[in-house]
């Protein structure tokens, strides 16, 4: 694969479905193939997804949803991004990159100004190269108990010409995605 990627990567589709197979298939069958598991939180499941395929096989993916938060106070929407994976035998080819792009492109459509993400630390340089910024404030998020703080980086971009994040408190009133 390897001297197909040497060119360009190939271009991310939408999908028609995302099915626990398929993400076996980028990310194997491990028991916690984002590394979130010790957060505890229950999570949504996507409504939109992108991928990439090599030969047939599926091997980037990335989600999306509406989110309702609010910011300060103020009710407002965002489209959250999850579920980004990339097979591990072809990382480092700009497959993130393609996958993303396609899902923001969608993200543009659906109204909200911004995107948002919740990521582990080490992934916080890809998605700043990606163009998203690190959160600097506390977000909590709902879960079955409650809100409880998000214990991931936030991360969020622009999906407009103009859209800057507004200052308070963040709260997303769901489960995150």
């Amino acid at each position: 694969m390897a001297d197909h990627m040497s060119t360009s990567p190939p271009a991310a589709i939408r999908l028609t479905r995302y099915t626990q197979t398929e993400q076996n298939e980028i990310l194997g069958d491990g028991a916690d193939p984002f590394g979130v598991a010790s957060t505890g939180l229950t999570w949504l499941p996507k409504e939109d997804h992108f991928g990439v395929r090599l030969g047939g096989r599926l091997v980037a993916h990335a989600g999306l949803r509406r989110l309702p938060l609010s910011i300060g106070g103020v009710g407002t929407e965002v489209v959250g991004v999850g579920g980004v994976a990339v097979a591990p035998d072809v990382r480092g080819h700009g497959l993130a990159r393609q996958v993303i792009s396609a899902a923001l492109d969608h993200a543009r459509t659906l109204g909200p100004a911004h995107g948002l993400l919740f990521c582990r630390d080490a992934l916080v340089p890809l998605y700043g190269r990606l163009g998203w910024r690190a959160l600097e404030q506390e977000v909590h998020v709902e879960q079955a108990q409650g809100p409880v703080l998000m214990p991931l980086r936030t991360m969020v971009t622009a999906l407009h010409d103009g859209a800057n994040w507004p200052t308070g408190t963040v709260r997303l009133l769901s489960f995150p995605l």
